[in-house]
């Protein structure tokens, strides 16, 4: 029964290790992904990342002129018959061809980005 336990334990803070690590993983790619779009302005947040197989975020944060903390998230769907965005939660929008070629651009620079500066890989 101990033997049992100890397993356990040691399963679960293998898998909290590995959970932790992706989630710093996607902390630095999110940080890098920001800074594709030119330099973040002092006191803004930007972020952009792949979260899975199908699915893009970009989120920023800053303060507007009344020193309200504003909040953009943006996500981006990937599906068999095109891609969708759903912009603060209010339902989803086709892309335009327009924003296609600018997503598309900013995935590439994002994967060269990411691989060579997180991962140290040449591209």
């Amino acid at each position: 029964m101990l033997r049992k336990i100890i397993a356990q334990v040691q399963s679960n803070s293998f898998t909290q290790t590995r959970l932790e690590a992706y989630r710093n993983l996607i902390r630095r790619e999110a940080i890098l992904g920001g800074s594709i779009f030119g330099q973040v302005p002092t006191g803004h947040r930007r972020e952009f990342f792949c979260l899975d197989e199908h699915t893009w975020v970009w989120h920023e944060e800053w303060l507007d002129h009344a020193g309200a903390r504003q909040v953009r998230n943006t996500r981006y769907d990937v599906r068999p018959n095109g891609i969708v965005k759903i912009q603060d939660g209010k339902g989803y929008q086709a892309l335009s061809p327009t924003e296609v070629r600018h997503l598309k651009a900013a995935i590439q620079i994002y994967y060269k980005k990411i691989v060579s500066s997180v991962y140290h890989q040449a591209v």
